[in-house]
């Protein structure tokens, strides 16, 4: 993609900022109008939409609508049902030494937002956070990913016939475009990324002290205990870790299984990427492809350790990996040390659940935690253990959720987002207290008098 110009970016910020300062976007009419402008266009273009992701990530059409566009449209109605109730002032108690003043918080918009999404869910991962910016009032600079490209000019191109530029615009670009942005003064970044680059994004917003929100990854793990039922495991690991061919943030990143129910486990997940797929994974029109060869090139070398169980084929020209599992694997192994983004599966085993809590407490924080098993077991695990979300006995399906804030915590990320939490984390809460002038005590004043009642009040 052609990089965009500082100049470029300094005029839409400058618009955008003009635009802001008109009040307009602070109406809830007008913010309501908006998101169903951005659900028509949705609807309207999702042939585009598709395409698109056929293209760039080989994403079959049904897949396209599960995980991306159903939760954009998905999204946008929870906002509309909820969002007069959610911009009403919020009316709080007044501690009585504070008498006769009442106290209130109001919701404003932060202002201008810049939101950066990444390829591996070019469309969700950017019109998601959108929805949030305007639900509460600010504009918006959007930057789709370049690795993406198809999906960025459309993206470019149905923005553009839906809003003026000066409330929300589309930026292309990579690395040069990115270092730009990041310069800029803007009232609050939203980055969806790896951690290296939210490193870099929070290093540049702290020189202004912009707010950031910060979407990363790391490796989630998936622990299937002794007692779990092993063929809904099976199947529920091998979706949550073939979706987008396992270029997820939240996909089971490693799996922890029990030595008792090991081998079992291993191919009943393999028998699954069967019934999914196919016995001809390579050609099924369901399976996606790797991002570029880059990254191609990357994850085989992840395969040189340990036992391949399942898969292990590759093919470049194609982009194609096939559903992988690698059984033997060791923590020192290069495909324990960074988060995978492909359909691989490390195995690990473990005798006592000590062991994995252990190991994962060792390691930074994770976006996502799984755990199979019974609840009783869960409530331990979760209990020893941190992660930004989890599910027990499923992959995947805490993010589908409104009503749940999703996110990471420590190295994973920071600040939630989804249904009120969208709202909130392009808002202000601000607190409002009110004092009528009809009395005046003068207890606050020097030279403070009956200041031994007014200790006993306070």
């Amino acid at each position: 993609m052609q990089e965009t110009s500082k100049h470029t970016i300094d005029t839409l910020l400058q618009k955008q900022k003009s635009f802001f300062s008109s009040d307009q976007t602070k109406s809830i009419p007008f913010r309501i109008a908006q998101l169903k402008k951005l659900k028509k266009m949705v609807l309207s273009n999702q042939n585009l939409i598709e395409e698109a992701l056929w293209n760039d990530l080989h994403k079959s059409p049904e897949e396209a609508y599960l995980t991306e566009i159903s939760l954009v449209t998905g999204e946008i109605d929870y906002h509309l049902k909820r969002l007069k109730k959610w911009a009403r002032p919020t009316r709080v108690k007044t501690p009585i030494h504070l008498f006769p003043s009442s106290s209130k918080i109001i919701h404003e918009p932060l202002g201008t937002a810049l939101i950066l999404a990444p390829w591996n869910y070019p469309f969700q991962l950017l019109i998601n956070p959108l929805i949030g910016s305007i639900s509460a009032g600010c504009t918006s600079i959007i930057k789709p990913s370049p690795d993406t490209p198809n999906v960025a000019r459309v993206i470019e191109k149905i923005i553009e016939k839906t809003f003026e530029d000066s409330y929300i615009a589309v930026v292309q670009g990579g690395k040069e475009t990115n270092t730009i942005l990041f310069h800029e003064a803007f009232d609050i970044i939203f980055f969806t990324g790896s951690p290296r680059v939210g490193k870099v994004v929070m290093e540049a917003a702290s020189k202004k002290l912009t707010p950031v929100v910060l979407e990363l990854g790391g490796k989630s793990p998936c622990i299937v205990d002794a007692d779990a039922n092993i063929k809904v495991a099976a199947k529920r690991i091998a979706w949550g870790k073939l979706i987008n061919a396992g270029q997820t943030c939240i996909a089971p990143d490693y799996l922890f299984a029990h030595q008792d129910i090991k081998d079992e486990l291993l191919d009943e997940i393999a028998k699954n990427f069967v019934e999914m797929y196919g016995n001809d994974v390579k050609n099924s029109r369901f399976y996606p492809r790797i991002v570029n060869n880059r990254a191609v090139d990357r994850l085989s070398k992840l395969m040189n350790e340990g036992k391949i169980h399942t898969g292990g084929e590759i093919d470049e020209k194609q982009k194609y990996i096939a559903p992988t599992i690698i059984d033997n694997v060791l923590p020192e192994h290069p495909i324990m040390q960074e988060e995978i983004f492909g359909p691989i599966l490390p195995v690990l085993t473990f005798s006592k659940i000590n062991q994995v809590t252990d190991y994962v407490n060792s390691h930074e924080k994770p976006l996502a935690f799984y755990y199979f098993g019974t609840n009783n077991q869960a409530k331990n695990v979760l209990k020893k253990t941190s992660s930004g979300g989890a599910c027990i006995n499923d992959t995947l399906m805490h993010i589908v959720n409104h009503n749940l804030p999703f996110g990471g915590v420590g190295n994973s990320g920071m600040g939630k987002y989804h249904g009120k939490e969208s709202f909130e984390v392009f808002s202000n809460r601000r607190s409002i207290i009110t004092t009528p002038t009809w009395l005046d005590l003068p207890v606050r004043y020097a030279p403070f008098k009956y200041f031994k009642w007014v200790k006993k009040i306070i």
